[in-house]
């Protein structure tokens, strides 16, 4: 299950590289570092763990610029 739940987050973020200047960017990257964070955190890879929140934390305050 973790395996298919990283794989969806990995689409997300693919998809979400083609869009990301629209709204619809962000939250597909925002749900795909989520969805990826949850198989990093079963594998303890910290690292990612914490490049991940960084990245959601990045892409929330571009989002929140965008709709303000």
């Amino acid at each position: 299950m973790i395996a298919l739940v990283g794989w969806a987050g990995a689409l997300c973020m693919v998809v979400a590289s083609f869009l990301m200047p629209s709204m619809l960017g962000f939250y597909l990257a925002i749900l795909g570092l989520s969805l990826l964070t949850g198989q990093a955190y079963e594998q303890r890879n910290w690292n990612l763990i914490f490049l991940n929140i960084a990245s959601i934390i990045g892409f929330s305050t571009s989002l929140l610029r965008l709709l303000a």
